[in-house]
């Protein structure tokens, strides 16, 4: 067994966040240990060895994962052999359980111990999951509270360990501050986040650059900004904008800042997936969208269990802030809603109730949590 050594997986941009504060919680208690794996740039600040980056697993949808599917079976075999090569203290797979969960099983029989970070949604689709899980991983760490009474019922080791984002973002926001930072003000300011990954962007961002023209038309003074997640997407957003149509007025792109864009604005358009959860921690109202190609769009429909696709509504079980998805997500749709919401100021003070409830319940010490967590099952 490597000594010290913990083999890490991320899967995306979000795993990569989730991964890093826990990488220096585990050195704060055992100061020998060494991390290495698929890994994004936070968790290479940590001291992780990327054996390979997390934008090689960076795959969005059915459709398109099938085509990259020959390069991920290869590189997964070539990680499995390389960890049990190495023998770490234990394997942690962040999120992405297509990839990790396969993975984990054939550790696990191997005689690595391993933990699985961010229980796979089996509440929303694939419940049938829950057997592979079962056979993955020693213990499943939980983010929601909700998830806890699940996989103690199906008899599968886990432990509820917070959300680190609901830590990260202050429990008050500072607008005026945030507006200040970023050097943009507007009335409204309307920050968007059309996803982490090409793909998102590709289908999300022409949409939403749409729904900008629309609010300009009746709101001369509104301004719009869109955080980058890295140097790649902002190439990808400019040349979207230089195509869009219409002019599409006062839009800033901004690289990185996404927290400081959300504490900034005064509404939210955001694609399906965690940044739903920060737009509503930031207690924002907000419009979730999300479109991808037919195909994909014709398989998550035939898979899911929930009415919903946003976190906020599926914590809240309701319908707390709209959805549009794939072909109701229109330009004039998308700007019709958030203004509805940005007009009705009693509407605005309730969802800040709400999200502030949200909010404390997801605050926990996530790093010490997950790390303690890891350290034991590394141990037995």
């Amino acid at each position: 067994m490597a000594d010290g050594l913990f083999a890490f997986v991320a899967g995306e941009a979000s795993g990569d966040l989730l991964a890093a504060p826990v990488l220096g919680a585990l050195r704060a208690r055992d100061p020998q240990a060494r991390f290495a794996g698929i890994a994004g740039e936070r968790m290479i600040a940590q001291g992780c060895e990327a054996w390979w980056h997390v934008r090689e697993l960076s795959v969005r949808g059915y459709a398109e994962v099938i085509s990259e599917l020959p390069r991920l079976l290869r590189l997964r075999a070539l990680l499995r052999e390389r960890v049990l090569r190495e023998r770490p203290r234990a394997f942690v797979g962040v999120d992405a359980p297509d990839f990790n969960l396969r993975l984990e099983t054939q550790l696990r029989e191997a005689g690595v111990p391993t933990v699985h970070y961010v229980g796979p949604s089996i509440w929303a689709w694939r419940r049938g999951r829950i057997e592979t899980i079962r056979r993955a991983a020693d213990r499943v760490l939980l983010i929601f509270p909700f998830e806890q009474s699940i996989y103690d019922r199906a008899g599968v080791a886990a432990t509820y360990v917070g959300h680190p984002l609901a830590s990260q973002i202050p429990l008050a926001a500072d607008a005026r501050a945030a507006r200040a930072r970023i050097g943009i003000d507007g009335d409204p300011l309307v920050a968007a986040l059309p996803g982490s990954r090409r793909a998102e962007v590709e289908h999300i961002a022409p949409v939403f650059f749409g729904a900008f023209v629309q609010i300009a038309r009746g709101h001369p003074r509104a301004r719009f900004v869109v955080p980058a997640a890295n140097a790649y997407l902002r190439e990808r957003l400019e040349a979207l904008l230089a195509a869009a149509p219409d002019a599409v007025p006062q839009t800033t792109l901004v690289d990185g800042r996404s927290h400081d864009c959300l504490e900034a604005a005064d509404g939210v358009l955001v694609a399906s997936g965690t940044a739903t959860l920060e737009v509503a921690l930031y207690k924002k109202p907000m419009v979730i969208v999300y479109r991808m190609p037919r195909l994909s769009w014709w398989i998550m429909r035939r898979m899911g269990y929930l009415p919903w696709v946003g976190l906020p509504n599926i914590l809240a079980n309701e319908s707390l802030v709209p959805e549009l998805l794939q072909n109701d997500a229109t330009p004039q749709a998308i700007a019709e809603t958030l203004l509805r919401q940005l007009d009705d100021t009693a509407r605005c003070a309730q969802l800040r109730e709400r999200f502030a409830v949200m909010h404390e319940s997801l605050r926990r010490d996530t790093p010490a949590l997950a790390a303690e967590a890891i350290l034991a099952t590394a141990r037995r």
